[in-house]
């Protein structure tokens, strides 16, 4: 790994779950497992952030995340990366065109919760992700209405494929997103901060 960059051979389709990951729970490691299986992907790469610049108060130390990344996933096909923190980007479209770039022969795919889709539209340059990348999205216990009625989904509802063909996502050009719904882990990192489960 260089510069926070895995190695990714030739035409890999990789999936991109980005987050704070303030802890890393098994929820993180069910969903990416789940990705994994429905969206046709080689391999998924956690992008353990340096900051989450909707959130006011600011992660643990980037180190201690990506320690607890790494001990919690073993999957051979799961890849810990602190890439932003060596690219400098704080916000998503500015993290996905860095990895366009440092890898241009590697098809990527955002992954993301039925959660986050239903804030999308909040995301700076939210439009310009989904013009570049294929976009997962996996549904969370209690946000799955919300995610599939939120701005970014009606906007984009030209460009959603089936969930009965989400293992063609990865091969998809964008624009294009899936909704699957899952039997999800309800786990969260803020109930876990809650319980004084971690820092």
């Amino acid at each position: 790994m260089q510069n926070g960059l895995p190695y990714a051979p030739r035409g890999q389709v990789v999936g991109l779950l980005g987050g704070s990951f303030d802890p890393p729970h098994a929820g993180h490691v069910h969903i990416t497992q789940e990705a994994l299986k429905r969206f046709g992907l080689d391999e998924v790469w956690w992008l353990v952030s340096p900051g989450n610049p909707l959130k006011d108060r600011g992660p643990a130390a980037l180190e201690r995340r990506m320690a607890a990344a790494r001990a919690i996933n073993s999957h051979p096909r799961v890849k810990i990366s602190d890439f932003e923190a060596h690219a400098g980007t704080r916000y998503t479209a500015r993290t996905i065109m860095a990895l366009q770039v440092a890898r241009p022969e590697t098809r990527f795919v955002w992954l993301m919760g039925a959660d986050n889709l239903a804030q999308f539209h909040l995301w700076k340059d939210w439009q310009e992700i989904a013009a570049r990348v294929p976009l997962g999205i996996l549904a969370r216990p209690g946000d799955r209405i919300a995610g599939r009625t939120g701005k970014a989904a009606q906007v984009m509802r030209h460009a959603r494929l089936h969930s009965r063909a989400s293992h063609l996502l990865g091969r998809s050009a964008a624009p294009a997103w899936c909704f699957v719904n899952l039997p999800m882990n309800d786990a969260s990192s803020s109930e876990i901060r809650a319980k004084g489960r971690w820092r």
